[in-house]
């Protein structure tokens, strides 16, 4: 039997950030990891296929190096190099997450899976383990759907994916959401024929009028994208994977050698033995209030796992308020205004806080819209990086309630304006900051001072400085 202060079940983003913290501050903690250390995002999410977008890049501005004065050309892929380079990157950066670096904190780490016995107590690897409190941070894995004949042929997940030895010569990626259209950009580059199939809208959770600049920007790489489609069968063939197909203007059959699944995530939940802990859960996830706990009080749970979004920068911020709470009993409520989201295809997709649809149905007429577009901008211009546009959502006295970015760097820009979404700031705020002359982010200022741009011609304001201008 171990008693400890804290239990964090999951090494992922999250449990990792709680087990550090808690540690740190002299607690002791108990963490529990059945899988890798470091969870999805280290070893099979962000890290490894950010660093395949990298690669994939570089061999797209070669490419495009034509406009610059320097000859395009067709660059050479040693595919087998890149994905080495992937696993490489995984390795530098492994030992932040690695068990020796938690030992070394204080952690006592079990490499087992964990399950619950009672509201109390833990089992793992045949050791009872209880806490003052526990954090269950297990992360999801990918869903498979019930498609007939999809058990009877070879497919990738995100998890499978970065273990290919051969660039696919057809990658067929079913499912149109972020991690879909951005492997399906990547692989595209790296020269790979690629096709994406989708039942409803591409990026179809994202505000349309941004998803459709992204969605263009794949199609003219040459991605082809089946919008709208069901997937009615899937069969081997001699050169493949045959996907049968109904919706209006798919074609009734496609062909390709690889498959990659990628239609959403599932919490896990399996084998914790919630039920016996008296944890509440759904399908989506276990069930938290608006400071993370579970219905088990000692319980608090975090991460994908408890149905909220699954972004990792989330789940930190979610590890940061349990442990405000845990540790000094500050009182904490999540708030997810704030909180941005990114896809890295090429342009960028980013946004933060309400759509202009969700703030229409919140404040109505109230509601204004600013843009600002990346082809005005002299940076952008500058590297021939000028497609897409920075909007902001507007609400009562000038506040912004959100903001959307299609273009270079969205991913970096998105951060002003979640810090501005956090601190209640105006659009007048936004003009006051300076910005550095020539960057990126003079797109987003000026997407503010277009807000205000009807000013000029307003007869009231005109009539104002007239009169001022009469004094001197």
């Amino acid at each position: 039997m171990t008693d400890c202060d804290i239990c964090v079940i999951g090494a992922g983003s999250g449990g990792l950030t709680v087990a550090a913290a808690a540690a740190r501050f002299g607690r002791n903690v108990v963490l529990i990891e059945r899988e890798k250390m470091g969870g999805d995002c280290l070893n099979y999410g962000c890290v490894p296929s950010k660093a395949l977008i990298a690669a994939a890049r570089r061999a797209q501005t070669m490419r495009e190096a034509a406009p610059f004065g320097i000859g395009s050309v067709e660059p050479q892929i040693d595919f087998a190099a890149v994905v080495a380079r992937v696993k490489n990157t995984i390795a530098a950066i492994a030992p932040k997450d690695s068990e020796e670096r938690f030992t070394k904190l204080g952690v006592k780490v079990i490499r087992a899976s964990a399950r619950f016995i009672d509201r109390d107590t833990v089992e793992a690897m045949g050791e009872r383990i209880t806490a003052r409190r526990f954090v269950i941070a297990t992360g999801s894995s990918p869903v498979i759907p019930a498609i007939p004949g999809l058990t009877v042929v070879p497919y990738l997940t995100n998890e499978t994916i970065f273990d290919l030895s051969e660039r696919p010569s057809h990658l067929i990626a079913m499912g149109g959401g972020p991690a879909g259209v951005e492997l399906a950009q990547a692989f595209r580059r790296l020269g790979s024929e690629v096709s994406i199939i989708e039942a409803a809208n591409p990026l179809g959770k994202e505000d349309p009028e941004l998803a459709a600049v992204a969605i263009e920007a794949l199609k003219n790489e040459g991605v082809t994208i089946h919008g709208h489609a069901q997937v009615t069968k899937i069969r081997k063939t001699p050169d493949g994977i045959a996907i049968a197909l109904a919706g209006s203007g798919t074609p009734d059959e496609i062909v390709g050698s690889h498959l990659l699944i990628a239609t959403g995530r599932r919490p896990n939940i399996e084998r914790l033995g919630l039920m016996e802990a008296g944890i509440a859960f759904t399908a989506q996830g276990i069930t938290v209030d608006a400071g993370l706990r579970t219905s088990n009080r000692k319980a608090y749970a975090i991460g994908d796992v408890s149905g909220g979004l699954q972004f990792t920068h989330a789940a930190n911020y979610q590890a940061g308020l349990v442990i405000r709470n845990a540790l000094f009993r500050l009182p904490v409520r999540v708030s997810i205004d704030h909180i941005p989201h990114v896809t890295f295809t090429d342009p960028e997709l980013a946004r933060v806080g309400l759509s202009e649809s969700e703030a229409r149905e919140r404040q109505g007429a109230l509601v204004s819209v600013a843009r600002a577009s990346f082809n005005d901008n002299d940076r952008a211009r500058i590297d021939r990086r000028s497609i897409g546009f920075v909007k902001i959502i507007v609400g009562r006295r000038g506040r912004i309630l959100g903001a959307g970015i299609v273009g270079p760097e969205a991913g970096e820009l998105i951060q002003a304006f979640s810090l501005a979404i956090a601190r209640r700031c105006s659009v007048k705020d936004l003009i006051n900051m300076v910005a550095a002359y020539p960057t990126l982010g003079e797109t987003a200022k000026q997407a503010a001072i277009n807000h205000y741009a009807g000013l000029a011609g307003n007869w009231w304001v005109r009539r104002l400085i007239g009169l001022l201008a009469a004094f001197g």
